[in-house]
């Protein structure tokens, strides 16, 4: 396997301990809508389904791994969340955040983005 794709799988597994930590319940790890769009991580917390893309790089010398996450990943990230909301028959509110991860390796500099995008100003 190729060290950014380690470098990734270490970053999902180290955003979805912080999220239990932070009292999130993770539904899913790499859930993949039949289509074969993939969401990093679906948690929920205070009956709020949150739909998590987890970005982590080694250092933040060209911007900070949030940016990534531009208009065509989030249409795409929103894509897969019909597909499970749909699948799991969910009619609650949902949430879409970003985990920002710079490291080389655990444990990393970790910044949460509640309310990364509103599906609706798209």
């Amino acid at each position: 396997m190729a060290s950014h794709n380690e470098l990734g799988l270490q970053g999902e597994a180290f955003a979805a301990q912080y999220l239990e930590d932070s009292g999130y319940m993770v539904r899913h790890c790499n859930w993949k809508s039949f289509s074969g769009k993939e969401i990093d991580i679906v948690a929920e917390k205070d009956g709020i389904l949150v739909f998590v893309e987890v970005k982590t790089r080694r250092s933040a010398l060209y911007g900070q791994p949030f940016e990534a996450v531009d208009r065509r990943k989030m249409q795409y990230l929103m894509a897969a969340a019909n597909s499970y909301t749909r699948l799991f028959n969910w009619h609650r509110h949902v949430r879409f955040d970003v985990i920002s991860l710079v490291g080389l390796q655990p444990p990393f500099q970790l910044q949460h983005i509640e309310n990364a995008f509103d599906p609706h100003m798209l």
